[in-house]
């Protein structure tokens, strides 16, 4: 039984009677399936596009036109923008100044392993912050005073080596070079300056308290001046440099040197001094 053919061979269609149907083009059901997805691909953009644009934590019900909170919407995810961190709050040198060389590094070797309990009896706001700027009760100018810590009574400021010390007493020669006369500040008369028996002044140099003696310009001046400040502990006084506001001096391996204030016991006791009268 001969074989049906629904479509001649392509090699002879017109002597079989085929033709080849011209009432379309060629590949039109193509051209319709690749327009509908393209269609179908720009509308979906849209429609994401549109949802990106809604306000944070709404989202938009299609089927009711009512906005849902993210409460109701339950599985929408929203991610906060991080803000920025806040630069650290260090203070700016003023314009003019010597830049000065930063503090001991932290392992450096020190002699005291423990502060002692402090003679003096700190107040109610020991533990405040760092001192509002109010003066402490006047000491006379034109006095020989020398200078005890809180926290260690049986030491005194000492220059050896041209630096000053926290030591104790040994004898006549070191009494007197732990005995200053207490004059008006050379940069600023409401504050104080320490001069020694041979003529120099105490000054800060590389943020470490020496003797040296004037030459006179402004720069020496203001880190040889000292402003008194109330301290958490009676009768003593906490001195902040006059052009480097915040910072106090204050013992440490029992050097003195110049540091910015700490809200701290240990900083208030290593910063607040006795001003008693002179050893020698």
């Amino acid at each position: 039984m001969p074989r049906e053919k629904s479509r001649p061979p392509q090699e002879e269609p017109w002597e079989n009677g085929w033709a080849p149907d011209t009432s379309r083009a060629p590949g039109t059901r193509r051209l319709w399936l690749a327009g509908a997805l393209a269609v179908a691909t720009v509308a979906a953009c849209v429609t994401a596009i549109a949802l990106n644009d809604e306000p944070a934590g709404e989202a938009t019900d299609t089927r009711g036109g009512k906005t849902l909170s993210d409460d109701e919407t339950g599985g929408l995810i929203s991610f906060a923008t991080p803000s920025a961190d806040a630069s650290p709050s260090g203070s700016d040198e003023k314009g003019g100044m010597r830049p000065e060389t930063a503090s001991p590094s932290a392992g450096e070797t020190g002699e005291r392993s423990a502060s002692p309990r402090p003679q003096g009896s700190p107040s109610a706001h020991a533990s405040a912050s760092a001192p509002g700027g109010k003066p402490s009760p006047a000491v006379p100018a034109s006095a020989d005073r020398s200078v005890s810590s809180v926290n260690y009574p049986d030491r005194y400021w000492h220059i050896g080596g041209g630096l000053v010390r926290l030591d104790p007493v040994r004898g006549s020669e070191y009494r007197q070079d732990s005995t200053f006369t207490v004059v008006k500040g050379l940069a600023d008369s409401a504050c104080y300056s320490f001069a020694t028996a041979d003529g120099t002044y105490l000054r800060h140099r590389d943020f470490v308290l020496r003797s040296e003696r004037s030459d006179g310009s402004p720069l020496f001046r203001q880190d040889a001046t000292f402003c008194a400040r109330s301290s958490p502990y009676s009768g003593a006084v906490m001195l902040e440099s006059v052009n480097y506001p915040g910072r106090f001096l204050r013992h440490q391996n029992f050097r003195i040197r110049l540091d910015a204030y700490q809200d701290s016991d240990l900083f208030r006791m290593d910063a607040s001094f006795f001003l008693v009268a002179g050893l020698d």
